[in-house]
C-alpha cells in the first residue's frame, strides 16, 4: 500500500515522510498567506518526496518560502541544497551548525566509546553544502503559522534545535528525541557529544504541547508531552550513560 505523501497533523501544520511511512520525516507549516516553510529536507533523494508532499498540500515549490533545518546532518540536509534552489527560500540553521551545513559535512561524533570511535571512522556524513541565510538562536520566535519557537537541544550535533508551534501545542523533537520502537534518545554512536544530549533532552519534558512529530518515527497524536515525560523520568540521571 502507498504511503500518503503528506499527512496533517493540526490546521496548518503537515508531516512529509521522505522514507517509508515514517522512517525519516520532513515537516511542513502553513501561513495565513499560503506561504509554506519547510523543515528538514531528507536524504538527497528526497526532493522529490517533498515535492510530491507539497502537491498533495495543495502547495508547489514556489510557495515556500524559508527551510529550517534541526541539524546539519545527511538525513536532514541532504536535500536543502536541491530545495532551496526549486523553491528560491532561505535555509536558516542553528548558529552553531551553520559551518556544517555550509560545508556540506556532519559534525564530528562522540568518540568516548568504541562504537562511537567505529562510527567515526566510517565514510558518510558528506551531503551537498547549502549557503545559510538565517543564523537561528535558542527561543527565538520564528514569524511562521503564528510563531514557531527555536529550542535549543544540543547534543545529537552542537547547533540541534527543536521547535514548538504554540498555536497547534505541536513539538517537533528533531533527533534530540526519536520513536523508533518506542519513545527513545538519539543513539550514543550518531551524537556528538551523548551525555549533553541527554541533559537537553530534559528541557522537553518541560514545555506545553499534546502533539509530537518525530523526525524518525509517527507522531504522537495525545498525549504526547506526558510520553516524552515518562521516558526520561524512566532514565538514569542526565549525566550517567545507560
Amino acid at each position: 500500500m502507498a504511503h500518503p505523501p503528506a499527512i496533517e497533523l493540526a490546521p496548518g501544520a503537515w508531516r512529509i515522510p521522505t522514507v517509508g511511512s515514517a522512517q525519516v520525516n520532513s515537516f511542513a507549516f502553513v501561513d495565513d498567506d499560503g506561504s509554506v516553510t519547510l523543515v528538514d529536507t531528507g536524504l538527497t533523494s528526497a526532493p522529490p518526496r517533498i515535492v510530491a508532499g507539497l502537491a498533495a498540500m495543495g502547495k508547489h515549490p514556489s510557495d515556500v518560502t524559508r527551510i529550517v533545518l534541526t541539524h546539519a546532518h545527511p538525513d536532514h540536509g541532504g536535500g536543502a541544497a536541491e530545495m532551496a534552489r526549486q523553491t528560491g527560500a532561505p535555509v536558516a540553521v542553528h548558529s552553531d551548525d551553520v559551518p556544517y551545513a555550509e560545508q556540506g559535512r556532519s559534525p564530528r561524533q562522540d568518540r568516548s566509546t568504541p562504537a562511537g570511535r567505529v562510527f567515526a571512522r566510517l565514510p558518510g556524513g558528506r551531503f551537498p553544502p547549502v549557503p545559510v541565510g538565517e543564523s537561528l538562536t535558542d527561543g527565538q520566535v520564528l514569524d511562521v503559522a503564528g510563531g514557531v519557537r527555536v529550542v535549543a537541544t544540543p547534543g545529537h550535533s552542537p547547533g540541534h534545535i527543536s521547535l514548538l508551534h504554540a498555536t497547534t501545542r505541536l513539538l517537533i523533537t528533531g533527533d534530540a528525541i526519536f520513536n523508533v520502537l518506542g519513545v527513545r534518545l538519539s543513539p550514543r554512536p550518531l551524537c556528538s557529544d551523548y551525555r549533553m544530549c541527554r541533559r537537553t533532552a530534559h528541557v522537553l519534558a518541560e514545555l506545553d504541547y499534546e502533539l509530537v512529530g518525530f523526525t524518525h518515527g509517527p507522531e504522537i497524536r495525545h498525549g504526547g508531552r506526558e510520553a516524552i515525560r515518562s521516558y526520561l523520568a524512566r532514565t538514569v540521571d542526565a549525566d550517567t550513560p545507560e
